[in-house]
Parts: structure tokens; sequence; C-alpha cells
């Protein structure tokens, strides 16, 4: 159903680039699962965001990464030096054009200018449309809420701005579902494709929240994204239902010995 609410099917199944990097985003998501029977699939995805994106293709790697290391799965120490070797190669590699991206290849100042790049940008965006959000004020958390849940009615700019409003209040409430002690826990426990995928959502969200300042692009650009919060949050959904129909089963098997 996810697939088909409106904001999301309609950028994901354009005839513009949101087709194309929403289609290299999730070869990649499929095929780090199974990277070696994969290869082919996973090679194709990355190469296909980062011709589009390749910003967006470093978060994706720096998630798996960091979702290979920090997962539940044993790895040797051999294999996580080559991981992290062949990271920082590749990284090291198509530093230009990602720096491109965001007009830094020649800087000397990278955090400096950065500021100053996302600074123009900001006004630049808003200034563009109707729809524009003076984001530079707000605290990071506002900021993270912004882009992820806004336009909520209040903001709606336009008939499909409240539109995307019902759409964006579903995505709240899943949310809210993962506030809970439990979740820290479920983090610990979890798989290492669950964990890439929230340093992926996290990290993409952090870097986009300092360059979007209008809710029409900021509609736009956060479905290359939300899905990998919508794994997360129903991995631990379905995890939660799945331990307590264990409970359940062996409170029954306990009962009959009883009987």
């Amino acid at each position: 159903m996810l697939l088909f609410l409106p904001n999301m099917h309609f950028w994901t199944a354009s005839l513009g680039k949101g087709g194309p990097i929403f289609m290299g985003v999730m070869m990649f998501a499929y095929s780090i699962l199974q990277p070696k029977s994969r290869l082919v699939t996973l090679i194709l995805g990355s190469f296909i965001v980062f011709y589009i994106r390749p910003h967006v293709f470093l978060f994706l790697a720096l998630g798996a990464v960091a979702g290979y290391f920090s997962g539940k799965e044993k790895i040797s120490s051999t294999n996580k030096f080559l991981v992290l070797v062949g990271m920082i190669g590749g990284i090291l590699i198509v530093q230009d054009q990602i720096l491109a991206v965001v007009e830094l290849e020649g800087s000397e100042n990278l955090v400096e200018d950065f500021n100053s790049f996302t600074e123009d940008r900001s006004e630049n965006l808003s200034a563009k449309a109707g729809s524009g959000v003076d984001m530079s004020s707000y605290s990071l958390p506002f900021k993270l809420f912004t882009f992820w849940f806004r336009p909520l009615f209040i903001d709606a700019p336009n008939l499909l701005g409240l539109i995307i409003s019902f759409e964006n209040l579903l995505y709240l409430l899943l949310f809210l579902k993962i506030i809970k002690k439990d979740f820290i826990g479920f983090l610990k426990r979890s798989p290492s494709f669950i964990k890439m995928s929230l340093v992926i959502f996290l990290l993409t969200s952090f870097a986009m929240t300092f360059v979007m300042s209008n809710l029409g692009i900021i509609m736009r650009q956060k479905q290359m994204v939300m899905y990998f919060l919508f794994f997360v949050i129903y991995y631990y959904l379905a995890q939660k239902k799945y331990l307590n129909y264990k409970k359940l089963q062996r409170r029954k098997l306990d009962k009959s010995k009883v009987y």
C-alpha cells in the first residue's frame, strides 16, 4: 500500500530523475542483503545512483558499511578491513564528482564553503516558489521534522499539498510506532540491513535539511529515503508481533502441561 500512496507513487513512476534514482536505490537495497549472489544487480544499482546523484551514492555506501560493521552477524576482522579499505578507496576515487554536486571540488575549507553553499541554495529555493520555508532559523530536530512530515494541513501550499498532508500524517503515525523504550534494544539486536537502512535514512535526511527550504521540492526529494525508514519500522513491528506470538505459544504450552 505504501508503494501506491500519491506522493511516493507519483515521483517513483515519473519520467524524470525520480523513477531511475528510486530504481537504483531499491536495487542497491535488495542486493546488499546477499551481495555475493546479487553482485551484478548491486553494481548496476550503484552505478545508476552514482550517475544521477553521486552524493546519494555516498550515503548508501556509508550506510552499508555501518550496517556491515554493526550487524549481529559475525564477520572476520579481515573482511571488515577489506570493506573499510574498499569504501575509503572508492570515496577517494569519486570525491571530485561528489564535491561537484555542492560546487566544492576546488575548496580549501570544506566546512566553511559548505555552510556558504547551503545558505545560498536555501535562499534560492525559497525565493523561486511560493511554498518556501525559512529553515535557517530552525533547530535541527525541527528541520528534520519539516523534511520528513511537512506539509501538514496548516502549511499545505495548494491542493496537492493538502493531499500530501494526509500521507505525511500516515508517515508520522508510523514513526510514532518506534518511539518506544524497547526500540534501542531492538536496534542492538537487529541484523545489519536494518542498521544500514537507519544510517542511510538519517545521513541523507541530515544532509538534505541544510539545502531544502521549499516544501514542493521536499515532497519530491524525500521519496528516495523514506522507504529506508519504513524498512526499520515494519521489521520492528513484525519482530514484536513474532515475539508476542511466541510468548502466547509458551503460555498455552505451560497451561497444557498443568492440565
